[in-house]
């Protein structure tokens, strides 16, 4: 799919951003990096409805996918070093945050 496509171009090359915005900050993981979080929520909202609703349970699901980081997010976080690091991490957050909105969208199908 012409999405899949164009999302892995440009986490190439913001894992490639990443890493000299890393060297320019003199910082791993810096806070003035946002592609991360970008990308992390368009994987979030893939294939999930696009509505405010869902925006904003996808929102908080990816933060606090980001911040307890399960395994692997914790193992990228810790042990992948530059821009991929930076992104890798972020992307399994997202990825669990898009499983749960999926089953909730199919729960929800469901009961109506």
């Amino acid at each position: 799919e012409l999405t899949i496509a164009i999302f892995a171009v440009a986490f190439a090359i913001s894992c490639w951003v990443a890493g000299r915005a890393e060297v320019i900050f003199t910082h791993h993981d810096s806070s003035k990096i946002v592609l991360d979080e970008v990308l992390g929520m368009a994987a979030t909202m893939f294939g999930n409805p696009v509505t405010v609703p869902w925006m904003l349970a996808g929102f908080l699901l990816f933060r606090v996918f980001d911040v307890v980081k399960p395994f692997p997010a914790s193992w990228f976080d810790r042990k992948v070093g530059g821009g991929a690091g930076v992104m890798l991490d972020d992307l399994a957050a997202a990825i669990y945050a898009n499983i749960v909105l999926q089953v909730l969208w199919r729960v929800m199908q469901r009961e109506e």
